[in-house]
């Protein structure tokens, strides 16, 4: 099988898994991002990574966001939004943040493949992305090793939700710019 044909797997894989969500939460999404005070991003693994480009996204936004474990990351409380995405919605480390979280008020909101997973009923809203995890499997099945088909449709759909947000916030690529760093 060549390279190009690998490719069209992986997009239609993709593409299956973010056709299957449901997205009914995702105005609230929206709204909390738009009023909280203080945003918090939080993900393990390379799931981490797809969360903390979401992250610098809202940062280029003009939103006061972080992702846990920057140096900079602030005290969150009421008022205050704490972003999590969790394939499982199980990793001991970011279930412990995410109680943490919500026994300081924070909005919870998160990303994850199982929303009644111990995370997903922590959170204030939750998006359910229906790919495989590390402990269950939807109908959406993969070529592709361990939990990738996940990663990578987080990182399109969070990449596709900052494009519906601006949108909706009136956010212009230039604006996102002229907050993007010039220490590059």
């Amino acid at each position: 099988m060549s390279i190009k044909e690998k490719i069209k797997i992986v997009l239609n894989e993709i593409e299956n898994v973010l056709l299957l969500a449901e997205y009914e939460n995702i105005e609230k999404v929206i709204n909390h991002i738009s009023s909280s005070k203080k945003i918090v991003t939080c993900g393990a693994g390379r799931v981490g990574y797809a969360i903390r480009s979401f992250c610098m996204r809202l940062g280029h936004c003009k939103f006061d966001a972080t992702h846990l474990g920057d140096t900079t990351v602030p005290r969150i409380g009421e008022g205050d939004l704490f972003l999590v995405a969790s394939g499982s919605g199980e990793t001991k480390t970011i279930v412990e943040l995410a109680k943490i979280a919500k026994s300081s008020n924070a909005t919870i909101i998160a990303f994850t493949n199982n929303i009644e997973s111990t995370i997903g009923k922590l959170s204030d809203v939750a998006i359910e992305i229906k790919a495989p995890n590390k402990i269950r499997n939807h109908q959406t099945k993969s070529i592709q090793p361990m939990t990738t088909l996940n990663e990578q449709s987080l990182w399109l759909f969070f990449d596709s939700l900052i494009l519906l947000m601006m949108d909706k916030l009136n956010i212009t690529e230039e604006s996102m710019k002229q907050t993007h760093s010039i220490l590059e």
